[in-house]
């Protein structure tokens, strides 16, 4: 339970018990460690078996639940008719600039243009990896951008005209189009650059339909947040959470999980199944990018929880929550 505001003046904290924020000096410290090969050694010739998914049947699609995983925290909800993207990335590198910075080790599937018409853009937080300033201008100003506190400046400052984006705060929610979507909390930081850390909200989502309830957790180190959120909305069909950039523990724990802990917060908010996402496009810290999912699977044979509940998809890979139809 949080026992402070997550709000702090013009800037927002995480409010949990037991959440020690690392600065930039950890960072720098995480970087000589890695020079000074403390690292896991990291292969460089992954292979990730790709589904080249045309979009086809994802543009046919006006009834069914599906779940498209595109790559990193990017996925496709089709729910009530409605299409929803989350944390859109369609660009080779996730940076502020196109030359520099973690290139993609799998290419999205399907591409954007392949698409069917987004209703909904769902977006957690601000970072380059979650917030991709080429895919929002390609967007445009079709979708509605649903948002946490003060993303919209950052939308605006993209072309996106402020009557299309909604912002929201921890626990408040909007209904369009006969869908809820629920502002829940992360605990994550925000900022793209320096200056401007946490001067934005970062959070998950919960987004529910008259049959079919859903949560996507964007991008969290473990915190009991978890448990408030599966009390308050009682099941959920499915849960998309992050597995990966996890190593090292010491720097990033207090906002990333590893995946016996994404298996446990599959746990906490009461899904009856997950997805796997944030793991084997962008290297982004120092596990092998092929470990999470190996990792996640042993987690959940140590628990004994029925593997058919929890999706690991392959890059492109389509299933309806009752079958795949890719």
């Amino acid at each position: 339970m949080n026992t402070v505001a997550h709000h702090h003046g013009k800037i927002f904290r995480n409010p949990y018990i037991g959440f020690e924020p690392r600065g930039f000096k950890d960072f720098l410290q995480w970087q000589r460690d890695r020079r000074n090969g403390k690292a896991p050694p990291q292969s460089r010739k992954y292979h990730f078996p790709i589904i080249e998914n045309d979009g086809a049947l994802l543009r046919e699609n006006r009834e069914h639940l599906t779940l498209t995983w595109i790559g990193h925290s990017t996925t496709l909800i089709q729910i009530a008719g409605r299409n929803i993207l989350t944390d859109p990335i369609f660009s080779e590198r996730c940076s502020p600039v196109s030359w520099a910075g973690s290139k993609r080790h799998l290419p999205a599937s399907p591409r954007l243009k392949h698409l069917p018409p987004i209703d909904f853009v769902l977006l957690s937080h601000d970072h380059y990896d979650h917030l991709d300033k080429p895919t929002i201008k390609n967007l445009g100003n079709r979708p509605l951008y649903i948002a946490s506190l003060r993303v919209g400046n950052i939308l605006q400052s993209f072309g996106i005209d402020q009557k299309r984006i909604v912002e929201l705060d921890w626990w408040q929610s909007v209904e369009m189009e006969g869908l809820q979507f629920h502002c829940t909390p992360a605990q994550h930081f925000s900022g793209r650059g320096v200056h401007n850390r946490n001067g934005t909200l970062w959070c998950s989502w919960a987004v529910i339909g008259k049959q079919q309830r859903l949560y996507f957790g964007g991008d969290s180190g473990y915190f009991s947040g978890f448990k408030e959120i599966g009390e308050k909305f009682g099941r959920f069909d499915l849960a998309l959470l992050p597995i990966g950039a996890y190593l090292p523990r010491w720097f990033m724990s207090p906002v990333h999980m590893e995946p016996a802990q994404s298996l446990q917060a599959f746990l906490d908010v009461r899904a009856e199944k997950m997805l796997a996402i944030h793991w084997g496009t962008f290297d982004l810290a120092d596990e092998p990018l092929d470990e999470p999912p190996r990792l996640l699977r042993a987690a959940a044979e140590s628990l004994r929880i029925d593997p058919a509940g929890i999706w690991i998809f392959q890059p492109g890979e389509t299933r309806r929550l009752d079958e795949n139809i890719s």
